[in-house]
């Protein structure tokens, strides 16, 4: 395999392992002219369409492409909303405290149960995605986000009530989190990622301090009842079922896009429609002799159901996601990506106390402009990571005369390793003396700390998708469960640790289990597929 990447000890294609780039040593494979598959010939070089689009006029990627971009648009909106529920309470700590006469713990709860609905309700929600599709969990947890956001401003004193609330609020995330990039993948030939929500507490901040912390939840509740509609009326099912399609993991599709990865090049641009596609006459996709399916009407495509796209029990796809937790891939992905989420939510949960106390006594206002540091951080983080993703691939493709090896992705950990724990380890300084360093340079660690957690969920999630992909949606699920319940148990004991250990010796801590977790990404790279069997074939992925 080359650059440390160890050869497998069994014959045969590795899952994961693409001839890139042309090598004289090698020769051609069939697949590299195979004329059964969908081709973009606008190009010089014909481009495989992955995944391939039937003949069915209602196979999303057979639509239009402003139908798609449209339902990517209002996917979108509703997930930066949903996005915002999180870290909702970031700025109002103390003064939700004093309002309910509550522990700054109590408060902290009141975002750690909230991810605790996104991570329980995430796990039940994929499996119902997989056998009856999206777009009913899009309808229930848009009206979930309105029900809840409107019961929590009107909880008025009562603190259990704003509790459940937030529960309900995570329950109606949980789609916008979990299924909204699947979606992305079901309308075009590439997928795309977004995401950052650190603004929120900024605007929050202001909104408490002027009008009241009530109006933070009403006005989602209200920007939501406006996108309802537009779901309700233009997001129609984008999940298809293309012939030869099945959800077991030894799925043709599967075997389908292993040929594909050998291919010289194997994606579009996501802008092609179909009908600008050569593909040969001796290959349609329904059978010769048989009726062209028929289109569905718009009042159909109105229906939350449209059938159901697997015939596998619900109950096998609710518990599969639990073994992977034990597959050495699945396990460090969870550990890199949602290790420093939960860092993060814990920095989240203990800011205010730090810094609306002695001796800066910042108000709501000036603790949601510390979110602006974090913000930056967000964005830096992922212009980063496409930069190195990007250039170091390319390099070391290179340097493994055309051959990619998903342990390419891993390389960006190292980036995560300086960037994120100088940030937990200057947060800790800083903020642990913050009359001595006052109020920017804790956010300009805090930032530091964002961009290592940004760059870390590109790195776990570009390895599964590439290393992984017959379990890529069980793994997911696995880092959606961990992040939320890692951060929901953070919440219960984040004030303690700080007034019993002090600030700076708890951070110093938690810096150090993220290098140990960092440095995990070395026996991944060097022996990924020897020992544990990861990729080649005799893991618990096959």
């Amino acid at each position: 395999m080359g650059l440390g990447v160890l050869e497998p000890k069994s014959a045969g294609h590795v899952p994961g392992t693409s001839f890139v780039l042309d090598d004289p040593s090698r020769a051609s494979t069939p697949s590299d002219h195979d004329t059964t598959l969908k081709y973009d010939r606008r190009g010089a070089v014909p481009i495989i369409l992955v995944p391939q689009p039937s003949d069915d006029p209602n196979d999303p990627l057979n639509w239009p492409l402003w139908k798609r971009d449209i339902i990517l648009l209002i996917l979108s909106t509703l997930s930066v909303i949903a996005s915002t529920l999180s870290p909702l309470l970031a700025a109002n700590t103390v003064t939700l405290s004093l309002y309910f006469g509550r522990d700054f713990t109590q408060m902290a709860l009141l975002t750690g149960y909230h991810l605790c609905g996104v991570g329980v309700a995430g796990l039940i929600f994929v499996a119902s995605a997989r056998i009856w599709g999206k777009r009913h969990l899009y309808l229930l947890g848009t009206v979930l986000i309105i029900v809840s956001s409107a019961w929590g401003g009107a909880a008025g004193k009562n603190y259990a009530s704003l509790l459940w609330a937030r529960v309900v609020q995570g329950i109606g995330l949980a789609p916008f989190e979990a299924l909204v990039n699947a979606s992305v993948g079901d309308l075009y030939f590439v997928h795309a990622l977004f995401g950052g929500a650190f603004f929120t507490p900024v605007i929050v901040g202001k909104i408490t301090h002027t009008i009241g912390w009530q109006w933070s939840f009403y006005l989602i509740a209200i920007f939501a009842g406006v996108l309802l509609p537009l779901v309700v009326f233009f997001v129609p099912e984008t999940a298809f079922v293309r012939p030869g399609d099945q959800t077991s993991t030894n799925s043709s599709s599967h075997h389908l896009n292993e040929d594909l990865e050998l291919s010289p090049a194997n994606q579009s641009d996501g802008n092609s429609n179909p009908s600008s596609l050569e593909e040969k006459e001796n290959h349609p996709n329904h059978s010769i002799g048989s009726h062209p399916p028929t289109k569905v009407t718009y009042l159909q495509t109105l229906l939350p159901f449209n059938g159901r796209k697997s015939d596998v029990n619900f109950f096998k796809l609710l518990l599969r996601p639990f073994p992977l937790f034990l597959h050495p891939a699945v396990l460090w992905a969870c550990l890199i990506q949602g290790t420093l989420i939960g860092w993060t939510v814990m920095i989240g949960v203990v800011l205010a106390a730090i810094f609306l106390g002695p001796p800066l006594w910042f108000n709501e206002v000036e603790t949601g402009y510390m979110y602006t540091g974090p913000f930056v951080g967000a964005i830096l983080g992922f212009i980063l990571s496409g930069l190195l993703a990007d250039w170091s691939t390319r390099y070391m493709i290179r340097r493994n005369r055309g051959v990619y090896e998903p342990e390419f992705r891993i390389v960006l950990v190292a980036a995560q390793l300086v960037v994120g724990c100088a940030g937990l380890y200057g947060f800790g300084i800083t903020a642990e003396h913050v009359g001595r360093y006052g109020w920017f340079l804790p956010d300009f660690f805090f930032a530091f700390e964002v961009g290592g957690m940004v760059l870390g969920a590109v790195a776990s999630a570009l390895y599964i998708v590439d290393a992984h992909r017959e379990i890529a949606v069980e793994a997911f699920t696995c880092l959606l469960m961990f992040k939320n319940i890692f951060s929901f148990g953070l919440t219960w004991g984040a004030y303690d640790w700080i007034v019993s250990a002090g600030i700076s010796k708890t951070f110093y801590i938690i810096a150090s289990i993220q290098v140990g977790i960092c440095l995990l990404s070395i026996p991944m790279c060097e022996s990924s597929p020897s020992p544990f069997g990861v990729r080649h074939g005799h893991g618990m992925g096959n």
